[in-house]
């Protein structure tokens, strides 16, 4: 069981991988371990279709290629069991970091109640921080976002954008609101 769950929640373009890389940095390689929901789903994808599966995890075109038919075969996975993703990222963690309690995992890209369930439920609320991290449409913008009609009017885009409990709201539009939220993720973490 981990120290601490960390799991980020936020809009295409807004900063997840960011956030996701500055607490990897800061917490170390050898204390915390990323598990990235979207690998198992692009995975089973590609074995699906005879894809690169490499490719899909990169920031390519090739991805943007085959998002809307990977969004409606998540969705059908997850109509069978809303934790699938869940299970089969953890089971690709090496084991020492699901048996050690110092460990922390960072979940990179929670995109629905169930990914935040599933988290609460099995490992406690006591040990799960929610993070939403926000970003203008023009910041979005500049770091290249483009509305995708089939995308980001999708459940998997938007199930979350009504979620209340976030225990950490980032506003990740420039560097000076990255220094702020170091600030506030270290007190939440150890308070």
């Amino acid at each position: 069981m981990p120290k601490l769950i960390i799991i980020l929640s936020g809009k295409r373009k807004s900063g997840k991988s960011f956030l996701t890389e500055a607490l990897t940095d800061y917490f170390g390689g050898d204390n915390c371990c990323v598990l990235t929901l979207a690998a198992p789903l692009k995975k089973q994808y590609a074995e699906t279709h005879g894809l690169d599966y490499n490719r899909l995890l990169d920031t390519s075109g090739y991805k943007e290629l085959y998002r809307i038919d990977m969004i409606k075969f998540g969705e059908h996975k997850r109509a069978m069991e809303p934790s699938c993703f869940c299970t089969m990222a953890i089971d690709q963690i090496e084991e020492k970091f699901r048996k050690d309690e110092s460990k922390i995992w960072i979940v990179s890209d929670a995109r629905n109640k169930y990914d935040i369930d599933y988290f609460i439920a099995n490992y406690g609320k006591e040990r799960v921080k929610l993070v939403r991290v926000v970003a203008s449409d023009s910041v979005r913008d500049t770091r290249g976002f483009v509305f995708t009609r089939g995308v980001d009017d999708n459940n998997s885009e938007c199930e979350l954008d009504d979620f209340e409990t976030w225990d950490l709201v980032f506003w990740n539009n420039n560097s000076s609101e990255f220094e702020n939220i170091m600030t506030q993720l270290r007190d939440l973490i150890y308070s």
